[in-house]
């Protein structure tokens, strides 16, 4: 739901509220202030690991994502079994934001119960949205404190050179409403864009060796990877949507520079989405705009012909990932950003993106096996696809495939998180000796594309080569499954939703070395490339037109 139509609500209820409020203090002042279903305070904090410098001044602002939990869990578990089991009647019957809201979503009257109790405690609601799963706050931490019973301290970084702003204690509300979690009342872990910029300015040596691409000295530019791992077919993303996460605004000037100079034209229109009154502007003095700029220019050189490319700029993930859950117009999704484990919050909106039939990708990370976990969040979510990176050659400048292997720092391995095996990573075939996956947490990445420091992109109001990381190959694969809902929808299918269950079956199927492109060579540190499925580049890159004729093949 757009934010106009969040604050038209809001007018409409605002006399309710008021006459409400005066009912709500007064049962709430008879009340046990009630616990949150989640953890909230650092460990760095609970241990006393990280020293107290100060008090959070109390007119302080600060904005927050207050979640509910999901109703009828056992009864989504098994229709999200159902939406991508080809046997089943109920096979990609995907629900829309009203539907799920409906059978899953809290209870209208929970929803209320929230935004009364923001109004009481001069919460200013900036956010609203129709699945009823988050209501956006802003308030001074004065208001907040009050609000949920703690203390926001000022803390020394244990092992960063900064300070950070955490609550003493676990929140509690005077509130008879269940509520998940509260994303904003710390920020102990900052997000890390997963994106590797050259250290220098142009004319200088990049980081690797040079690529067989068509930008300067042989860097690669993002039509190099459209014809590597697509060719030169008929489709083009047309009617279809990528949306992309972002921390910070962009320049646009930055994105038309770079069609400029790699002399192609630019149709997409990009339209920048605020959550939390987020800036969309980046200007270069004051803000690296790299990873956003990069994101954009990777979806729409492998689909040129999007409808749209959606930039949400906000501060908090649960907020972003929730309005193009509610928004529901993207139906491929990815992120080039990582933060600590936050799956008590996020989970249920990528369950959402699932029912809904959306493909979310997440960038697996910069640092090998030896990722040190605190950045890897989403990528190991069970519900999201994990790419992780390659090292490709072609043929020459916008030519074929011809070899891929392994990138030394593509992330990878079993869970940091400690996130529980996914049914589809326990399918015969899957696990073995070789690969060294584990078999009780989720294994990532689950495919993968080029990401070597070889790749030529304009941002920061300038063009340089040597970038890389995986944050080139996960919107590769949101512009790649756009042709995928291309070519579908124009058959009479539907969206090929979450990839992962038709990843995996086509990974243990008699096509998989025809749909994909499996990388033998290379290794991440402590994992290698091996036949099959591995912990460096999971089932590999896309190769071309087969693999858009596996995924639509079960999406009819």
């Amino acid at each position: 739901m757009k934010k106009i139509s969040a604050i038209t609500r809001l007018w409409q209820l605002a006399t309710a509220l008021c006459a409400a409020s005066l009912i709500f203090v007064a049962a709430a002042a008879q009340a046990e202030p009630r616990s949150l279903m989640t953890n909230h305070v650092p460990q760095a904090v609970a241990s006393g690991v990280a020293p107290l410098v100060a008090h959070v001044p109390g007119t302080q602002r600060l904005s927050l994502a207050i979640s509910l939990p999901l109703r009828n869990q056992a009864e989504l578990d098994n229709l999200l079994q159902q939406l991508y089991d080809p046997q089943s009647p109920s096979y990609h019957k995907y629900l829309s934001v009203q539907e799920f809201a409906d059978r899953f979503g809290p209870a209208k009257s929970d929803y209320e119960a929230v935004l009364r109790f923001a109004q009481t405690y001069g919460l200013a609601v900036v956010e609203m949205f129709d699945n009823r799963m988050v209501v956006d706050v802003e308030a001074p931490a004065a208001n907040i404190e009050k609000a949920f019973h703690i203390n926001v301290g000022i803390y020394r970084h244990p092992t960063e050179k900064r300070t950070f702003y955490a609550p003493d204690r676990e929140p509690r509300v005077d509130l008879d409403v269940p509520l998940l979690h509260i994303s904003g009342l710390d920020n102990f872990t900052l997000p890390h864009a997963k994106n590797v910029r050259s250290s220098q300015r142009p004319g200088a040596q990049p980081l690797a060796s040079k690529g067989t691409g068509s930008g300067p000295d042989g860097d690669f530019i993002g039509s190099d990877m459209r014809a590597a791992y697509y060719g030169s077919g008929p489709l083009s993303g047309v009617g279809q949507s990528v949306g992309l996460l972002e921390y910070a605004g962009y320049e646009i000037s930055d994105v038309k520079n770079f069609f400029k100079q790699v002399k192609e034209p630019l149709y997409v229109p990009i339209n920048g989405i605020s959550l939390n009154g987020a800036p969309l502007s980046c200007p270069p003095a004051t803000c690296d705009d790299s990873e956003q700029v990069l994101d954009m220019e990777m979806a729409i050189s492998m689909a040129p012909h999007l409808s749209q490319v959606q930039v949400y700029v906000g501060y908090l993930d649960v907020s972003i990932f929730n309005r193009m859950a509610s928004d529901n117009t993207s139906k491929q999704v990815s992120c080039s950003w990582g933060w600590l484990d936050d799956e008590s919050s996020l989970d249920p909106i990528f369950e959402e993106m699932a029912a809904q039939g959306q493909s979310i990708f997440v960038a697996s990370g910069d640092d090998g096996s030896a990722d040190p976990g605190d950045d890897v969040w989403p990528a190991d979510d069970p519900f999201v696809t994990a790419v992780g990176g390659t090292d490709l050659n072609t043929t020459g400048p916008g030519g074929a495939w011809l070899s891929e292997s392994g990138w030394a720092l593509s992330a990878g391995g079993p869970s940091k998180n400690g996130i529980p095996i996914p049914y589809y990573q326990m399918l015969p075939g899957v696990l073995n000796s070789s690969n060294h996956a584990s078999t009780v947490v989720r294994n990532y990445p689950d495919v993968a594309a080029e990401a070597n420091t070889n790749q030529y992109s304009c941002y920061d109001g300038y063009c340089a080569g040597g970038n890389g990381g995986t944050s080139y190959a996960a919107p590769l694969w949101a512009g790649f499954t756009a042709m995928a809902n291309e070519q579908s929808l124009a058959m009479g299918g539907t969206t090929v939703g979450f990839l992962n269950p038709a990843i995996y079956n086509i990974g243990v199927g008699s096509s998989y070395d025809s749909d994909f492109h499996d990388i033998l060579k290379g290794s991440n540190g402590k994992f290698k490339d091996v036949t099959g499925f591995d912990l460096v580049t999971g089932w590999g890159s896309p190769n071309g037109p087969n693999l858009i004729d596996a995924l639509v093949g079960t999406a009819q």
